[in-house]
């Protein structure tokens, strides 16, 4: 429950809003995080906020990938390289990336939703033999929104995974799709019985995107998403995080469709 002081060692900017941090640990580090779990970062002197793991690197540092909406995240945004930032975690669930292991794998992504999935698809390349297809579907609003672009170029450079990008408004120099995420999926290879989907993004895109991949066959125990919601405690006791049954910072946040499904579909919830 104690902040652990970590430093800046590493400031990255993604777009406009968006900033990728590395964390090194002063002293006794976190315990080493999964991905899809989530660490909550205190700005010393203005406050704490849960962001995902968007980078797990040697030397026990870590990466958050942080969009400035509010006091606490434009303060960790504008953190320069020196600076001290309060971690506590990791907390949470993980995408359980082992157990979709000798099957087909399709990583969906919309936004800054890319950015806890970026520590799976290093996991899918770093044991590439381990896994059939793999299948990397990125969106934005627009090209300049697309966040760790040299990176997703150099994924979609390489012959081991196939990755598609499209975006809803382009620009005259964007050579990719255009359109919603949920377009992509047309054109991918599914073999239902043997697919895991994992999936993140804003609420309105998990519901369609897994709309699609279910009218595909996939099963609903084999749709993982990353839900997202007020976590403030990050261990259950607040409970600010609710989605009726469910306390996201400690059920999720990534949780099988065939549990969230039911839940987001429901207004009041």
């Amino acid at each position: 429950m104690v902040p652990v002081p970590y430093r800046v060692v590493g400031r990255a900017r993604e777009t406009a809003d968006t900033v990728t941090l590395s964390l090194e640990p002063v002293d006794q580090p976190i315990t080493t995080p999964a991905p899809g779990q989530f660490n909550m970062l205190y700005a010393f002197g203005v406050g704490e906020v849960p962001i995902s793991i968007s980078g797990i690197d040697a030397g026990h540092r870590v990466r958050h990938t942080v969009r400035a909406v509010g006091a606490v995240s434009q303060a960790l945004c504008a953190a320069e390289a020196g600076a001290m930032v309060g971690v506590r975690g990791p907390f949470g669930t993980d995408w359980g990336v082992d157990s979709a292991a000798g099957g087909d794998v399709i990583v969906i992504a919309g936004g800054i939703g890319l950015a806890p999935l970026r520590p799976v698809v290093h996991e899918l390349l770093h044991n590439r033999r381990q896994f059939r297809r793999v299948t990397v579907l990125v969106g934005a609003r627009s090209p300049e929104e697309i966040v760790f672009r040299g990176e997703v170029a150099s994924w979609q450079a390489s012959a081991r995974i196939t990755v598609r990008t499209t975006v809803d408004y382009a620009t005259a120099a964007w050579k990719g799709e255009v359109g919603v995420v949920p377009t992509l999926i047309e054109r991918v290879t599914i073999d239902p019985e043997v697919t895991t989907v994992m999936i993140c993004g804003p609420e309105v895109m998990l519901r369609f995107t897994a709309a699609e991949v279910l009218g595909r066959g996939v099963a609903a125990e084999r749709v993982r998403v990353s839900m997202e919601r007020n976590m403030q405690c990050g261990v259950g006791r607040c409970g600010h995080c609710q989605l009726g049954p469910v306390l996201v910072c400690l059920n999720g946040p990534v949780l099988p469709w065939s549990r969230v499904g039911p839940l987001v579909a429901r207004r009041e919830l």
